[in-house]
Order: C-alpha cells, then structure tokens, then sequence
C-alpha cells in the first residue's frame, strides 16, 4: 500500500483563496490509474487556499471553550471549505474512472496534544473492496483545548505506520528537500536524508523551516520509504511509485 500527500501548494494557489488547480490534480489522478488497481492507495490532501485562510480567521489552533460560539461556527465553516475542496479533487478521480472514495478525520479521530486517537477500520476496508479513500487536513475535537488542526502530514504518518505501507509520497510544488530555500542560488537539493538522522540534527544540518520541516519530521517517523516530490512535474509520481530515484528519499529505518 502507497500513501500518497497531495499538497495544498500543488492542488490550489495559497495566495489566491479559494483557487484549485484542476489541472494538477488531474495529471495526478491520471498517473495513478496507471497502476490501479494493481496497487493500493490511500490519499491524503492539504488544505492549501480553502482550509488555511478560515483556520487562520477563526484561531482554530488556538482551541476553544464550550460558549465560545463565534469560534465553534468558525471551527465549522473551516471543516465545511475542506469538504468543498475534497469534493473537487473526488470529482477528478471519479472521472477517471477511480473509485475515490471521501474519509472525514473529523469523523473518525479526535485528538489530544498532537496525538491521534480513532479507529482506521473504515479505511482498511475501503482498501479490501479496491476503492481509494481520501482524507485531508481537517479541523478536530481536541481533548485538551475543545478544538484543533489535524494536519495532513500527522495523516501521513498515522496512516502509513498503522497500515504498514510500503512507501509514502510528499507532492509539493518545489523538487523535494534543499539545503535552504530553493530560492536562493546557493541551495542544494538533498537527494537522501540519511537513515536514523533525528530531526534536531536534521535542523541543525540543514535550513529547513515550516511546512517543510513538518514533513521532514513525520516523514522520520514512518518506518517505510519517503519520496518528496515536486507533483506539478508529470512522470514524478509515477517514477516514485516505480522506487525510480527522484526528488528526495528518506529510506526505510
């Protein structure tokens, strides 16, 4: 089984609210349906111009109490956004002819102080009967503060541990793990991050700095093979399926 992480910079234009990339988002779909149902899948997407900008609106890492009523709205039309974005790229897979099938976190975890508590059995069967189910980053019950985000890469490595799968796919939009911001002219693309490294030597080694250095971190949790991958490159999945060098690797423990 491949986990495979749609993120929100490849799927939507953050800086534009509300925006989808049909286009990536189909090229993915169709790459996958090369090797369905040989294989299986399960996905997972970010939130990218739908979630973040709500999320960020209403405070939801922020938690809240049980009155705080203009929040617990904010918590909702936060999860509702996610939901319209899901139904898109659902929508894509379905025209392709793949079974996608929608899986709300929502629905089936609650959390506490960043760990994930709930049950994947709807998942695992969904696989037996060779749909794809697809989550993404969502807005939860959080045990300790009522509410918070639960990230689609803490998915990542929940799903992919819990399910033994045989490698895990980051999708963004630069060619996987640099030295420093790809951006500057000195940056270096890591091409392996070397096995049982821990994530302070990691920071220490290497200038990574927000969503790149939580992928960094789940990604050392998995106990199987990481691809980061720039997925608005056709054949990049596919040759990451394949075990084809591309992007980054984190090898299995």
């Amino acid at each position: 089984m491949i986990t495979i992480k749609l993120g929100g910079s490849v799927i939507s234009d953050k800086n534009e609210p509300f925006s989808f990339n049909e286009e990536a988002v189909r090229n993915i779909a169709k790459e996958i349906s090369e090797f369905y149902p040989s294989y299986d899948f399960v996905l997972v997407h970010g939130g990218g111009s739908f979630g973040h900008p709500l999320a960020k609106k209403y405070g939801i890492r922020d938690g809240a109490k049980e009155k705080q009523i203009e929040k617990l709205v904010g918590f909702s039309r936060t999860h509702e956004a996610m939901l319209d974005l899901n139904k898109k790229i659902i929508d894509i897979f379905l025209d392709e002819n793949l079974p996608a099938f929608s899986v709300s976190p929502s629905s089936i975890f609650i959390m506490d102080k960043n760990e994930i508590y709930g049950s994947i059995d709807v998942i695992q069967e969904a696989i037996k009967m060779k749909m794809l189910p697809i989550l993404f980053g969502d807005v939860v019950i959080e045990r300790s503060k009522g509410i918070d985000i639960l990230s689609g890469d803490l998915i990542m490595s929940y799903i992919s541990n819990k399910m033994n799968a045989e490698k895990a796919i980051f999708l963004m939009d630069v060619d996987g793990i640099y030295t420093k911001n790809p951006s500057c002219k000195d940056a270096r693309l890591i091409e392996e991050i070397e096995r049982g490294v821990e994530i302070e030597a990691m920071k220490k080694k290497f200038d990574v700095t927000g969503g790149i250095k939580n992928k960094i971190m789940e990604a050392m949790k998995m106990d199987c093979d990481v691809y980061f991958i720039n997925g608005m490159v056709k054949g990049n999945l596919t040759k990451a399926i394949k075990g084809e060098k591309v992007g980054t690797i984190k090898k299995r423990k």
